[in-house]
């Protein structure tokens, strides 16, 4: 325990090489259950960097980097798996009956365009409302709710029944993979579906790059994972080194009404619907982005839930943490800027090469001894009982 700790030093960002690798991931489709073709992609890229890596048997990945010490490994976690749809059933006039896969509102798939993955083939379809024509049904298209069950996927085939869909190779089950239409503004934006977390993955890779460049010792074994099952709930729960004692989750951030998230800087979870991260964990990170100047925020959400979670749930008695970049209209049309996927990489840049936030955590079990202390130190409040006057 006695290795020399390198000095951390801000590693290079090239926003426009992150963007394209942002732009590299929304291209290839990967729902939920449908992510071998993504493990693919972001495999050919550390490849190219010369990091070595390993995946699980379903094609989680997990960069293995040499510190100067092995032990306490730390974690940094980003899920390159999106939302998407699923076929219900092949309904009589020859459209699809849908499940979502993840947690999305009808509203943002209503008029999605969509390719379904057959066993053997592809078809290219759009997501309508059953009463979709105003030509036809009058006021009755803005009386129908919102609702998956409204819904259905009118296939770019010549199919009047189910048994035309049948004849094509589509049965229940096949996977819909939702368009996600990019588009990269002047103003340093960028409008996508699938943002979630994508974005957060082009960060890591960015990083990862950054490391190539500069090469600079890490003070202790970091492991980058890339997970595939987060928009269903396992994400990092099958991935983790069992000696990781630090996980930070990247994500994304909501940015609406109530919320303290904004769309240009890092923001800080300090705590989701599953509870506070960890105190000295994320104490660490914030106090890590004010020393160096990085824009960053603090937030806590109400109705979210992240890798860390399905890490913690697994077992694993790890310090949890999130950091995000903001994302308006989360789950639907998302929006990011630029500043702040940059802020986030600088951040995590940064953090792989600082020490563990608690020295002791190289001991799964160990005595008091080295144990944090959760708040400042301070002088108990003790007033003075006055006596009343006779």
């Amino acid at each position: 325990m006695n290795a020399p700790r390198p000095k951390p030093r801000e590693l290079p960002v090239n926003r426009e090489r992150l963007v394209t690798t942002l732009l590299d991931l929304l291209a290839v489709p990967s729902p939920a259950g449908f992510t071998d073709n993504v493990v693919r992609l972001v495999c050919s890229k550390l490849d190219r960097l010369g990091f070595p890596y390993e995946l699980t048997r379903r094609g989680a990945i997990r960069v293995n980097l040499s510190g100067l010490q092995y032990s306490p490994d730390r974690a940094l976690a980003a899920h390159i798996d999106t939302l998407g749809a699923q076929v219900k059933a092949l309904k009589p006039n020859g459209r699809l009956e849908l499940v979502m896969i993840g947690h999305w509102s009808a509203r943002f798939a209503e008029g999605a365009r969509a390719t379904i993955f057959t066993d053997a083939d592809r078809f290219r379809g759009t997501i309508l409302p059953m009463k979709a024509s105003g030509h036809t049904f009058g006021p009755e298209i803005d009386k129908q709710p919102s609702d998956w069950k409204n819904l259905e996927l009118r296939v770019d085939i010549r199919s009047d029944s189910a048994a035309d869909l049948e004849a094509h190779g589509i049965a229940v089950g096949d996977i819909v993979a939702i368009d996600p239409q990019p588009e990269v503004t002047d103003t340093g934006f960028v409008v996508s579906r699938h943002l979630d977390d994508k974005a957060g993955a082009a960060c890591l890779l960015e990083m990862l790059e950054g490391l190539a460049e500069v090469k600079p010792d890490l003070p202790v074994d970091c492991h980058v994972l890339f997970t595939i099952s987060e928009e269903v709930g396992s994400g990092a729960s099958a991935v983790l080194h069992g000696d990781v004692a630090e996980l930070v989750a990247i994500d994304n951030g909501t940015t609406a009404p109530g919320q303290n998230s904004d769309e240009y800087s890092v923001t800080v979870g300090m705590g989701d619907m599953t509870g506070p991260f960890d105190w000295h964990l994320t104490r660490y990170l914030l106090g890590m982005a004010q020393a160096c100047g990085i824009p960053h925020r603090r937030d806590v959400f109400r109705y979210y839930r992240c890798d860390a979670a399905s890490a913690v749930e697994a077992g694993n008695d790890i310090r949890t943490a999130l950091l995000t970049f903001g994302v308006d209209a989360s789950h639907g049309w998302e929006r990011i800027h630029t500043d702040a996927l940059v802020s986030l990489t600088r951040l995590i840049g940064l953090y792989v090469q600082s020490p563990p936030a608690v020295a002791r955590d190289h001991q799964a079990l160990g005595p008091i001894e080295g144990f944090p202390v959760t708040a400042p130190k301070h002088k108990p409040n003790r007033k003075r009982r006055v006596e009343p006057t006779s």
